[in-house]
């Protein structure tokens, strides 16, 4: 199995080059893919030093958010499966390996990494709560059992998500691609993984505005054909 790692970027100057070094050294058969969404920090410039066969860089010319990016990878993924992993070190590509043991042990599509399963994982009390809520929410709309909705650490097959149509610009694509994903009755497997949140601080950019964007993609989703 090849593995697509798709890598959204923007303004991440301080932590880009750790989580390359991290990403690139999981031991898998892998390609990498960073979308650089625009920065304006200098990312770029450190991105464009980047000479590995293994990593493609692809540039927006202007800023469109997460889920734009997210399409930008998709489009140059080639990969048996694909996964989605933030550039700010708050995941760690290690667990990789524990989502891909399920798809090997369950032959499954779809794997989520769980930040919520038995302890708080280091996360803002605000995150744990909306996080919940939000998770909750999916459970009561779309009938499922999920434990952590907003994981970034989403492997799924890429036949899979070419069969979706993704049209969310920002972070309101995680509930979008798992809205489509349980409408198309697939089956979403969990497991553990660990999580080390950042502040705003520390330049976490997810503001209230997505939690309610979230609600919105959630319930618009649900009704629509």
């Amino acid at each position: 199995m090849q593995l697509s790692v798709i890598i959204p970027v923007y303004n991440e100057r301080d932590t880009i080059r750790a989580i390359i070094d991290r990403v690139d050294a999981v031991e898998l058969d892998k390609e990498i893919i960073i979308v650089d969404d625009y920065s304006t920090d200098g990312t770029g410039d450190i991105l464009t030093a980047i000479d590995k066969p293994q990593i493609t860089v692809v540039s927006h010319n202007k800023n469109r958010g997460k889920g734009a990016a997210l399409r930008t990878g998709l489009r140059a993924a080639t990969g048996d499966f694909v996964i989605i992993q933030d550039a700010d070190l708050e995941y760690d590509p290690v667990d990789y390996h524990k989502l891909i043991a399920v798809v090997d042990e369950e032959n499954a599509g779809v794997v989520y990494g769980s930040r919520l399963t038995g302890t708080r994982p280091i996360m803002a009390v605000r995150h744990w709560v909306g996080n919940r809520l939000l998770t909750g929410l999916t459970n009561v709309l779309y009938g499922s059992s999920l434990t952590d909705m907003e994981t970034c650490y989403k492997l799924i097959r890429r036949t899979v998500l070419e069969e979706i149509e993704i049209v969310s610009n920002r972070f309101n694509v995680e509930p979008e691609i798992t809205a489509k994903l349980l409408k198309k009755g697939l089956t979403i497997y969990e497991v553990p993984i660990s999580y080390t949140g950042r502040s705003f601080a520390d330049g976490k950019k997810i503001s209230w505005f997505d939690f309610v964007s979230a609600i919105w993609t959630l319930l618009k989703n649900r009704v629509s054909s």
